[in-house]
């Protein structure tokens, strides 16, 4: 369960890259429109046939400059040039979490009732569930989308409902730092705490599968967005694994400042002055350490 979110032309001047200053590649732009859709969840249906020069496009044309003038800085969105029904979107994994550092991949469609009806939402599990709101076979259960029996303020509303809001929802509200709880009717006493902290490793566990997952088969038009992303943020990742191996931190609640004198400690289970691991949770983390590893040096390779 989750509740809707109410919520260059002077490239002459430039000058060639010398020798000793490599060319870098473009940033990567939050908001593009691409080619190939080949590989899209809804690339081969049917729910919005003839829709170039309709009435619903030009609403769609709306929702595109929402997104390219709103988008945050954690979120990137491609559109299609010759299926506009259709669009897909990475968001980053919030800090605070234990799906900080991930990339989640999310595929969009239009239908010809939009925007009485709200696109549809297909999540890219990889084959993992780790969050009760996305589901292994890519629904997402979020009462924005009408996939949940929220209150009506909550739910879809075809005046002032957007595409942004969706995303800003999932990213807020389904990946945040206490995901268990996202199951309707539990209550928050303190044994649920206990069980709340346990979702969170098996959620973390996931999300560094998932991770090395995207690097071997990331979608198509972020292949190079994936391969930079964990390019940069591998190392702390790699130190996060260690922290939460040792219980020096909760998991999710990783800054970075825990990476000193970080390697791996056999002498305790719960890292003295951080949380309880047990030496399950502690050996499943030391694989993942070493698996993510290989798979952050295979990837600089490329």
């Amino acid at each position: 369960m989750a509740s809707a979110l109410c919520y260059s032309h002077d490239a002459e001047d430039k000058q060639p890259p010398t020798a000793l200053e490599p060319e870098r590649s473009p940033p990567f732009k939050r908001f593009d429109i691409v080619t190939d859709f080949s590989d899209h969840h809804y690339a081969h249906s049917n729910l919005f046939p003839n829709c170039i020069g309709s009435d619903v496009s030009k609403k769609i044309m709306r929702e595109w400059k929402i997104l390219e003038r709103n988008l945050p800085e954690s979120i990137f969105v491609r559109a299609y040039e010759e299926r506009i029904d259709l669009l897909r979107a990475v968001i980053v994994g919030p800090a605070g979490t234990p799906y900080h550092d991930g990339l989640f991949f999310f595929d969009l469609a239009f239908s010809s009732d939009y925007p009485i009806c709200p696109p549809i939402v297909y999540y890219h599990s990889y084959g993992l569930r780790l969050n009760p709101n996305l589901y292994e076979d890519g629904y997402v259960c979020l009462s924005l989308i009408n996939t949940w029996d929220g209150k009506k303020e909550e739910r879809w509303n075809p005046a002032i409902s957007t595409v942004l809001q969706i995303l800003i929802s999932i990213q807020a509200l389904v990946l945040n730092e206490r995901p268990y709880f996202n199951e309707p009717e539990l209550d928050e006493a303190a044994e649920a705490e206990i069980y709340s902290d346990a979702y969170n490793k098996e959620a973390y566990l996931f999300c560094c599968k998932m991770t090395m997952r995207l690097i071997q088969n990331p979608p198509k038009n972020f292949e190079e967005f994936v391969r930079d992303y964990f390019r940069q943020r591998g190392k702390g990742i790699l130190a996060a694994c260690k922290a939460y191996s040792e219980g020096r931190v909760r998991v999710g609640r990783f800054s970075g400042s825990e990476t000193e004198n970080c390697s791996w400690s056999s002498s305790s289970s719960n890292g003295g002055n951080g949380t309880h691991v047990s030496a399950i949770f502690k050996a499943l983390m030391e694989k993942t350490h070493r698996d993510l590893q290989a798979a952050f040096d295979l990837s600089s390779q490329e």
